[in-house]
Order: structure tokens, then C-alpha cells, then sequence
């Protein structure tokens, strides 16, 4: 494997784990969102990442063996969403509750740390290729 294509695999996770941050960021700063612009409350976001083949620098034999990364485009999630009883909301429906985002902190903050440490995998195996291409043109010397 040439030292290109590793760098094109750890490129692909690190633009998906960054679109999942920015997914992760959006549901956080929108947990009370209770009425949105398409109407209704706020709809959390999920990420989801797919096998993306790599059509350059392998023979034909290895192409189906590596894979890159591609994270798919956000779709809402389909959790119910929570009702709650506040008849003072100015959201609040004829018996007095308000629907509010089907955004889950907690689960938000644990795809948060889970995506930062992947982020941090990607970027430490891109530095200990960028070391290893590097040794690799000293030997030259």
C-alpha cells in the first residue's frame, strides 16, 4: 500500500468524524428548540457512515479489500419526541403541552467523546504515516 492511499483512508475518517461533530454540535445547541422553520419542534440528527471503495492504487485483486470512509448525509431520527406539561409556553398546545426536540444530552455527549477519540486515532495514525514516509526518504540519504 502506498503511502497516498493511507492518507486518503485516514483523510475520509477524519472529514466523517468531523460531520458527526457537526451533527452532535447542532443537536446540543438545539435541545429546546420547540418550533423550527418546516414547523414542529426541533428533529435530532444522525450521522451514519458507510464503506466508500478506493478506486486508485490497488490492482484489481485488493480494490474490494480497502475501503475509505464516507459518512452519509444527516437524516432525522425517528425517537418519538418528549411532551411535556407547560401550559405558560408560548408553544404550548389547547391542553398545555409542549413538544420538544427528541435530542437526548446525555447520548449527544457520548457521541461527542466518542467521536473526538476517533478523530484522535485518525490524526495520530496520519501523523505516524507522515513519520513513516518521511524515515522512509531518509533512508535515501
Amino acid at each position: 500500500m502506498d503511502f497516498l492511499t493511507t492518507f486518503r483512508i485516514i483523510g475520509s475518517g477524519l472529514s466523517a468524524q468531523r460531520k458527526k461533530m457537526d451533527a452532535v454540535t447542532a443537536n446540543i445547541a438545539n435541545i429546546s428548540t420547540t418550533s423550527t422553520p418546516e414547523g414542529g419542534p426541533y428533529r435530532r440528527q444522525k450521522i451514519a457512515f458507510a464503506a466508500e471503495p478506493l478506486e486508485k492504487g490497488f490492482d484489481s485483486s485488493l480494490a474490494q479489500a480497502v475501503n475509505a470512509v464516507r459518512a452519509e448525509p444527516a437524516a432525522d431520527a425517528r425517537e418519538d419526541f418528549k411532551r411535556i406539561y407547560d401550559p405558560a409556553h408560548p408553544d404550548a398546545d389547547g391542553e398545555g403541552f409542549v413538544t420538544f426536540p427528541n435530542v437526548n444530552l446525555l447520548e449527544e455527549m457520548t457521541e461527542m467523546i466518542t467521536a473526538g477519540r476517533a478523530y484522535e486515532a485518525n490524526a495520530t495514525a496520519f501523523d505516524a504515516m507522515k513519520n513513516m514516509a518521511l524515515k522512509a526518504m531518509d533512508i535515501g540519504k
